[in-house]
């Protein structure tokens, strides 16, 4: 337990020094372009998201029809 409270505020101490100014972000964040970047970002982790749960949902099918499979 102290070491992941150690590992906490270890955490917590060098955020701050990733909080920097990124020239790129500042001129996509003026000209508008930001928001391109991040609905195209938002749309294919949605797209990821909607594959994962056909993907659980077809799994539980196929295991439901196994479990039917083998109590015959």
């Amino acid at each position: 337990m102290k070491e992941i409270g150690s590992l906490l505020t270890l955490l917590f101490l060098t955020i701050p020094g990733f909080a920097q100014e990124v020239e790129m972000a500042d001129t996509m964040r003026s000209e508008g372009k930001i928001y391109v970047v991040v609905s195209i970002i938002l749309t294919i982790l949605g797209g990821l998201i909607f594959y994962l749960y056909t993907i659980d949902r077809k799994a539980t099918r196929l295991e439901k029809k196994a479990d039917e499979f083998s109590k015959k």
